[in-house]
């Protein structure tokens, strides 16, 4: 499966990094691109580990508003 996730306030490499961080810990998780520009985040994974509500819980935890 393959979500894309507007994250409002992702301004930074920091941000960037920490999001990357934080999804590649998920198991399930097969790819994931970031756009800071863009303020999206690209993941593709296998749903019989991860759910996108997961995906959104685990960024709304690290301080990020999901749009």
């Amino acid at each position: 499966m393959k979500s894309v996730i507007k994250v409002a306030n992702m301004r930074t490499l920091s941000d960037v990094n920490k999001i990357r961080e934080a999804i590649s810990n998920n198991e399930g998780v097969i790819a994931c691109q970031i756009s800071k520009e863009k303020q999206e985040v690209s993941i593709v994974y296998d749903t019989y580990f991860l759910k996108e509500d997961d995906i959104i819980q685990c960024l709304e935890d690290l301080g990020y508003t999901i749009i």
